[in-house]
């Protein structure tokens, strides 16, 4: 493989122009293909194979008009102190806003509050809902407007209205979070490369790989319905890799460059060569990470959520278009850059004469030479100060040997504070959204609590019963006897009289809670009504299923704690595979492995605390915090293990070439940390800004994916890659590399120590290896 992507950046960085002109013409084919293919994302998700969705699907077949999945509005009318909306003056306001209602654009019925009876006891309250013939994601802003504007006849008269329900929720504004996150990612690149040029390509190539694949995401939505969720995932994730893998493969051409530079190389042939070698050694790592990445996030489709497949497959493939692009486009695009990449680096790397030796014996990486007592794992600049045998150490480089130092003091310090941190995961609790989520100030919040404050909690969220006979009528006889044995229930407000259909095999009614729909008391509500139904229907040779919010969050819950496990082991088990044939180890990928739990158990924590429990949420921004999407956990669990992977084998990648080329264990951590530690700093800067970028959304559930993955890369890259990798490393020693002789003689060898296919740099060897290159 090595030889392959020397071959791929070397012709890249040859047949520049080609390759720019081919990567444009995708752009164009793409992007023609989205402007006329997309169609309109949608709100809505199914989770097949569960009662709530049966139960769904069933309504969709008998009772269409129950089951349309048009967007709902809810308006709250509300007297002043002392009235009532039956009065007089009132009541014309009322019905008038019900006149305006049945008018508004897309409203195909409005259910008068007077005929429905939806007042409350004093009559202060009137509820009036309206059903659209279109679900919320293909309303206009102009419908909503004309919906906020029904109101009006309301308030002239001196009444309070609000109007909530997912009508009135419009699309979340997207842009401005990314925006400030590629802004601090370029403030980055600047600083780690010290040149404009240098940190426009990663930002360049990044662009290029997030439209392309955004475009084949759209065009996607043609012949699938298209989660509103899954572009802007895509977008978040692509953005962060494509920075990243552009990040590590420049940093190590500009090395590569250096090196050139000192043997009196650096014209087009040896600009040609570290372009090849940037993509041979810091590109294999790229395409290993991108492997694992891609894995973890088509691993999703194991939880046998459609969404969570549409996510994982979108992100995965918008990683894999960052990595092709990382290994061919960037090395085209370093080729037009010529020595400008190298900025402040090719100043300081003039002042020693080239060829001497007064840089210390790191240069003999350049010329192949191996054996000496000082040795590095790849060609590096003669003046680079890490490199530097007697410049002034790095942070990076005292950091390390400060944790290799004091192993376990750092070890045990970096496991306490992740298991503190994660203390508050215990308490995790998991549901879906509804208007008392929305921010306290908005319309659909106020009416929500008005409605609450009129009828009772569990007014918000009613649960819908079905009862099913199959062939046989008489579906209302066993739903009188299903309202009989559930209206006994305590927690249960009222039951409404069923409803049969034509064929009279089936009946609907709706259960009110006398709890939110998001409540504990709800959920357990939700198991009694199934059990005492299901006795009633097992009786009557019939069957009963509960669907709504509180049921569908039930249902996803049990579906993700029965398909957890098995998605872990298959995810786990196959990054460990590549992890173990990567670095030769099986301690190396375990540790990764139990490195990864650590960080998302205290990502998890730091999510309850901010989104579930409210701490510094007013700061950060967080619209309405108590409750954690149903989805987000899995989701996060897939990004976060293919992004610890990713740094795992960044780092540890430097590490394995100074230790194959003859360093000592502890050397080796030593070495290998210290070239890593800044471009790997850089690129978690990166992530973090553009995730952190996310925060900015109007959107909730996206809050929580910027913030959790922000605080993923923070907990697993700084502290599990960056402390108890290096310390747990020290303490391992040579064990680290331990590999049973059998699987040893049994697996391809993967050459990663920056020579090997290269006829100029011969292959490191380990004594009596038999190396089978792939």
């Amino acid at each position: 493989m090595k030889e392959f992507l020397y071959r791929v950046g070397r012709s890249s960085f040859r047949r520049r122009r080609l390759v720019s002109l081919i990567w444009l013409g995708l752009l164009v084919v793409f992007g023609a293909g989205a402007a006329t293919l997309s169609q309109p994302t949608v709100e809505t998700f199914s989770i097949p194979s569960t009662e709530s969705q049966r139960a769904i699907d069933l309504l969709g077949e008998r009772f269409p008009q129950a089951a349309a999945d048009g967007a709902v509005a809810r308006v709250v009318v509300q007297a002043p102190a002392g009235e009532k909306v039956t009065d007089g003056g009132n009541r014309e306001a009322v019905e008038e806003v019900v006149a305006r209602l049945r008018k508004a654009p897309e409203v195909v019925d409005v259910a008068d509050p007077f005929e429905a009876k939806a007042l409350t006891e004093d009559k202060r309250l009137a509820l009036i809902q309206a059903d659209y013939g279109k679900p919320r994601g293909d309303l206009t802003e102009e419908d909503r407007e004309a919906l906020f504007a029904t109101g009006e006849p309301g308030e002239k008269a001196g009444l309070t209205v609000e109007v909530g329900g997912d009508a009135a929720k419009g699309a979340p504004e997207q842009g401005a979070g990314e925006l400030v996150g590629v802004v601090i990612a370029a403030i980055v690149l600047v600083i780690t490369f010290g040149s404009m040029v240098a940190a426009g390509l990663p930002l360049v190539t990044a662009i290029m790989g997030v439209a392309v694949s955004l475009c084949a995401v759209q065009i996607s939505g043609r012949f699938l319905e298209l989660n509103s969720d899954t572009p802007a995932l895509a977008l978040m994730l692509g953005l962060a890799v494509s920075i990243d893998y552009a990040l590590f493969i420049g940093f190590r051409y500009r090395e590569e460059l250096l090196a050139a530079q000192a043997d009196g190389t650096e014209e087009a042939d040896g600009r040609a060569e570290a372009a090849g070698r940037a993509v041979s050694t810091a590109g294999s790592a790229v395409v290993f990470a991108g492997l694992t990445v891609i894995i973890a996030l088509v691993g999703l489709s194991v939880v046998n959520i459609p969404i969570l497949t549409q996510i994982g497959v979108a992100a995965a493939f918008t990683v894999a278009v960052a990595v092709l692009i990382a290994l061919t486009l960037l090395p085209a695009l370093l080729g037009f850059a010529g020595n400008r990449i190298l900025g402040r680096a090719r100043k300081r790397a003039t002042a020693p004469a080239p060829g001497t030796d007064t840089a210390g014996p790191t240069e003999t990486g350049t010329t192949g030479t191996t054996g000496t007592t000082e040795t590095t794992p790849a060609p590096q600049t003669p003046a680079a100060p890490e490199s530097a045998a007697t410049a002034k150490p790095t942070l990076g480089m005292r950091w390390v040997r400060l944790v290799v130092r004091r192993p376990v003091l750092f070890l045990t310090a970096a496991l306490a504070a992740l298991v503190v941190l994660a203390l508050p995961a215990v308490d995790l609790r998991l549901g879906l959204p509804d208007d008392g989520a929305e921010p306290k100030d908005s319309t659909q919040y106020k009416a929500y609590e008005m409605v609450s404050d009129g009828f009772g909690p569990g007014f918000n969220g009613p649960l819908t019963v079905v009862v099913d006979t199959g062939d046989k009528q008489g579906a209302a006889r066993v739903a009188d006897k299903v309202i009989a044995r559930v209206s006994d229930l305590e927690g249960v407000s009222g039951v409404s009289p069923a409803l049969e259909s034509k064929g009279k095999n089936t009946a609907v009614m709706q259960v009110t809670p006398d709890s939110a729909p998001a409540s504990a008391d709800t959920e357990d509500l939700v198991g009694k009504i199934r059990d005492e139904a299901g006795a009633v229907a097992d009786g009557a040779d019939a069957s009963v299923a509960v669907t709504g919010t509180t049921a569908l969050n039930i249902d996803i819950s049990q579906r993700i704690a029965e398909t957890l496990l098995p998605y872990l082991a298959v995810v786990v088990g196959l990054a460990f595979l590549l992890l173990m044939l990567m670095f030769r180890s099986v301690l190396v990928p375990l540790k990764a492995a139990l490195g990864f739990l650590l960080s998302l158990a205290a990502t998890f924590g730091v999510m309850v605390a901010v989104f579930q429990w409210g701490w510094a949420a007013e700061a950060m921004g967080v619209q309405s915090p108590g409750l954690i999407v149903n989805l987000l956990p899995v989701i996060i669990i897939g990004l976060v293990f293919g992004l610890a992977m990713d740094y795992e084998v960044f780092l540890v990648s430097r590490m394995r070439e100074a230790y194959v080329r003859g360093a000592a264990p502890k050397d080796a951590v030593t070495e290998g940390f210290a070239h890593s530690a800044r471009v790997v700093t850089a690129a978690v800067l990166i992530m973090i800004s553009v995730f952190g970028g996310f925060m900015l959304s109007e959107s909730t559930m996206m809050q929580a994916f910027g913030f959790s993955l922000a605080a993923a890369v923070f907990f697993d890259a700084l502290v599990v890659r960056m402390t108890i990798v290096p310390a747990l490393m020290a303490v391992l020693g040579r064990r680290a590399w331990w590999l049973p002789g059998w699987l040893d003689r049994t697996m391809p060898h993967v050459d990663l120590e920056g020579g090997g296919d290269n006829p100029q740099v011969p292959a490191p060897a380990e004594p009596g290896e038999d190396r089978v290159r792939i």
